[in-house]
This record gives structure tokens, sequence and C-alpha cells, in this order.
């Protein structure tokens, strides 16, 4: 079950099921290139492209879009330093969805900047037990980066963190008119929100320059 006490943390700061539209559903973006504060990031900040995704580690679409595309992605753009990918956590579907969604945004923080994109992969490539059990899925994620089920309690209840979070999603939402997840822009031009194959990607890179 989801926890019970983030549910209510979730309710109270006004992150109900109609903070954002379900994840994939049809939607446009504004967004602006480059990092904003708080951002995760991987590849090369002076990069002439950038991308940034919009998404949530318990939105079945994004999930399928990592599974699908993300190896092959990191490997041809970030890794050879062709882009600069920002990831934007965001909060979709219901209470118990955002509940877990935000339990995998605390932990990947709470695990380092140097975990944050391991724990996200390793979410996602769980996500049909995260569904299942999210509590347990995420505490064994939580294992796999050294920490204790005290600190793993310690780092998805705190209230600091859950604000700040909540804070950054509802901000990004509002200033690049984010409706559903996963939303990709790309130098400041958003694609249609949903599942995007790659090649419509690569499209809008070398479109920008890259």
């Amino acid at each position: 079950m989801p926890d019970i006490v983030l549910t209510r943390r979730l309710a109270l700061v006004g992150l109900g099921a109609s903070a954002l539209a379900a994840c994939g559903k049809t939607g446009s973006g504004g967004g602006a290139a480059g990092a904003m504060p708080d951002d995760m990031s991987l590849g090369n900040p002076k990069a002439k492209v950038t991308v940034v995704e919009y998404a949530s580690v318990s939105c079945p679409v994004c999930g399928r879009w990592y599974r699908d595309n993300w190896d092959t992605f990191k490997a041809k753009y970030v890794d050879t330093g062709k882009i600069h990918f920002i990831y934007r956590e965001m909060l979709v579907g219901g209470t118990d969805e955002m509940a877990a969604a935000a339990s995998g945004f605390l932990l990947a923080r709470c695990a380092g900047a140097g975990n944050y994109f391991k724990v996200v992969d390793a979410i996602y490539n769980d996500q049909t037990a995260l569904f299942a059990d999210p509590r347990g899925t995420l505490l064994n994620v939580a294992k796999s980066m050294g920490m204790t089920e005290a600190q793993f309690d310690s780092c998805t209840r705190d209230s600091a963190s859950l604000d700040a979070l909540t804070k950054r999603v509802q901000a990004n939402a509002a200033k690049d008119n984010i409706s559903a997840t996963p939303t990709f822009v790309i130098n400041g031009k958003a694609l249609e929100a949903g599942y995007q194959p790659l090649s419509a990607i690569e499209a809008a890179i070398a479109a920008a320059g890259g």
C-alpha cells in the first residue's frame, strides 16, 4: 500500500488528482531550454541542444518510453556530449500514484546526485512491482543504494523535502504549461505530450542543430 503519511501530505499541499492530466494524455508545453535550480541533468551543459523531459516514475507511459529508448538515447546523445539532458519530476494521476512517485523522487535525491539516475533507472525497470508494492519496491531500491530501512523512512517522510518537491512540480507545470507526461521539450520547443518514438525525438534534435 502507498505510504499513508505521504498520501495525506500530498492532499494537504493541494496535489490532488486534478493537479495534472493523466499520464500519457495529449497536451502541450511551452518549455524553456536551460537548467533551473534543483534540476537533475546529464550530458554536456554547454551543448547546443538541451532536451528536457517532464516525467513521473509512476507514469506507465514514461516507464515504457524509458525501457524502450533510454539506453539507445543515452549512448547516442548524452554520453557523447551532443545534448544536455534535464529530467524534471512531475506527479500525475491519483493520490496513490502520486505518493509512489513522490517517494521515488525523494529517495532518488536522498541517494545523492551521483546515484539519482540509478534510482530512477531501478524504479522504471521494476515499475510493475512499484504498482503492486510501492513501499517494498522502493525499500529494495534504497537498500541497493546502501540505505537502511530507517534512513529510507526518514527520507520519504521528510516534510521539507516533500514541500520542495511539490513546489517544483507546481511551478514547472505552470511555467511550461505541462499537462501530461512524458513531455519532451527540445531547445524550448515542446513535442506533443505522450509516448514519442525515438525517431521523432531524433528529428527534433537534428532540427535544433544537434
